[in-house]
């Protein structure tokens, strides 16, 4: 067997359509078996299966004492091939929306009075998961499309770097996935010419509008030099891909006419996803 995922992370968060995107990717899928007899299940499809890619789906339905013993299990299963860990999470108040527009319970609450408490729990009780993750996945304002299209770029479906552009607004919170976060709050704001509020980004007026700025070029040129440098070096320690943030107060305005302006000064030299958040628009 040569690479074992472990597919993990709040209920809610979406775990099965990650793993029903896995195994439209041909993963042989398996889901809620507790974490002891993994090892075992394992060794088995190892020595009677030809697999080429497994994937493990673990929650907080198996047992405390499981989880705790996690750190033993992820060790036996390296003798087996590869592991990587997907660990999945959202927003407390979206996880609570879902759980309440689907009316199912959370699967801690026959021990909880309230749904919030549920979810720090679970939090803590996936901790020794979370600490190993080597793919970290913000869902809260992902759709399934969105979600499958984050998995195949972080799963890198070629041996080449693939550098995910993301636009967000502060105010909306800082994307839990990033890999480094800029923040362009600083930079001159079309929103508050009455004539660009109800541009974005990717149109022309306020692109000539922060193209006259200095401070908005030089903050360009700042970070177009620094991912011009070290994406070489990230390539080159095999890592798959890597998400860069960049942040203004709304997300609509400077955030994506930097995200944008990266896009074309990188693309002839990477493999570019480019999502702006709060337009809810992958490209």
């Amino acid at each position: 067997m040569k690479r074992i995922l472990i597919v993990t992370g709040q209920s809610g968060s979406g775990k099965s359509s990650a793993l029903q995107v896995l195994e439209d990717l041909g993963y042989y899928c398996i889901d809620n078996l507790p974490l002891a007899l993994l090892p075992e299940i394992v060794e088995k499809l190892d020595r009677d299966n030809n697999l080429e890619q497994l994937a493990l789906g673990v929650d907080v339905r198996s047992t405390r004492a499981d989880l705790q013993e996690f750190d033993h299990v992820f060790e036996q299963l390296q003798r087996y091939g590869s592991v990587d860990i997907i660990y999945l999470t959202t927003q407390d108040q979206e996880l609570i929306s879902r759980f309440s527009a689907s009316r199912r319970p959370h699967p801690l609450a026959s021990r909880f009075k309230s749904l919030n408490e549920c979810i720090q729990e679970e939090k803590t009780l996936l901790l020794p998961i979370q600490l190993r993750s080597t793919v970290h996945i913000d869902t809260t304002d992902k759709s399934v499309h969105d979600l499958k299209h984050t998995l195949l770029s972080k799963l890198g479906q070629s041996d080449n770097l693939i550098l995910i552009l993301q636009s967000f607004g502060y105010k909306h919170g800082i994307p839990l996935d990033a890999d480094y976060v800029f923040d362009v709050r600083h930079l001159p704001n079309p929103h508050w010419d009455l004539e660009l509020r109800k541009y974005s980004g990717l149109d022309l007026p306020v692109q000539q509008f922060l193209l006259q700025s200095d401070q908005t070029n030089e903050m360009f040129q700042d970070i177009y030099h620094f991912l011009d440098k070290w994406l070489p070096a990230f390539a080159e320690g095999h890592r798959h891909y890597m998400t860069v943030s960049i942040g203004c107060t709304g997300g609509q305005h400077r955030s994506v006419y930097i995200v944008d302006r990266l896009k074309k000064a990188l693309e002839e030299k990477w493999s570019i996803q480019v999502l702006h958040r709060e337009m809810k628009h992958w490209s």
